[in-house]
């Protein structure tokens, strides 16, 4: 299988795939990975595709850009919709790939990039919190962005704050999520207390405690320095 990428396009050859359910395992074990293409008025195709080719192309693609799988030499748009992974390795066990209408316009979650850095954050104001990671974002597929870049140096304050309303789109799309939505914000910066936890009990045991004394049958007893002066008195 190749890969192949040009300044127009990129394509990923893929094969038609016969094996299914368990027997998929014996693919993997090869260097392929089992997946899907469907859409409208598409039928539902099972394919195989090179391991390490989809690596490369999920990593500069991912989930946002047109990618045209070669099967059996015609070239079908599509985007990537979900990749199955591993809870463990990570290693990549399904790809669902969906066929796309280059005419039509989609919606899509695009990955956030937080660029430059916040004044706020430098002189320790306050701390960063990212509340969304993706924005819904409506365009031909060939338009969707990549990723949206948020510009976090007109953070200056605590409570400072950049909602999806005050971005630009810099394409052809829009924003479809709700304007008011909070995209970054600054924390109000709180310094940790740094006390050791063996101050706190070193104190403890050095406060005076009551003297212990035995009692016939050999157990303890606490008495307190008044009590234990009044019984040696007694004993007088």
């Amino acid at each position: 299988m190749k890969k192949a990428q040009t300044s127009d396009k990129t394509l990923l050859h893929v094969e038609k795939r016969e094996i299914i359910g368990k027997k998929v395992k014996s693919l993997r074990d090869k260097g392929f990975i089992p997946a899907n293409i469907y859409g409208k008025d598409f039928p539902s195709s099972s394919i195989s595709l090179n391991n390490k080719d989809f690596i490369k192309i999920y990593r500069s693609a991912g989930e946002t850009q047109v990618i045209y799988l070669d099967l059996s030499g015609k070239e079908i748009p599509t985007m990537i919709h979900k990749v199955q992974t591993h809870p463990v390795s990570d290693a990549i066990l399904h790809v669902d790939f969906r066929k796309v209408d280059l005419t039509q316009k989609l919606e899509a979650p695009v990955p956030v990039k937080i660029i430059n850095e916040s004044e706020a954050v430098t002189q320790k104001k306050g701390d960063l919190l990212t509340i969304e990671s993706h924005i819904l974002v409506e365009a031909l597929p060939n338009d969707m962005p990549h990723e949206i870049e948020v510009d976090i140096s007109i953070l200056k304050e605590a409570n400072d704050e950049i909602k999806i309303g005050s971005l630009k789109s810099v394409g052809n799309y829009i924003f479809k999520d709700d304007p008011e939505k909070v995209i970054v914000k600054i924390a109000e910066h709180k310094e940790e207390d740094l006390t050791p936890a063996t101050e706190v009990e070193v104190a403890e045991a050095t406060e005076e405690k009551p003297e212990e004394a035995q009692t016939e049958d050999g157990e303890k007893s606490k008495e307190t320095p008044k009590e234990s002066e009044k019984a040696q008195k007694e004993e007088k």
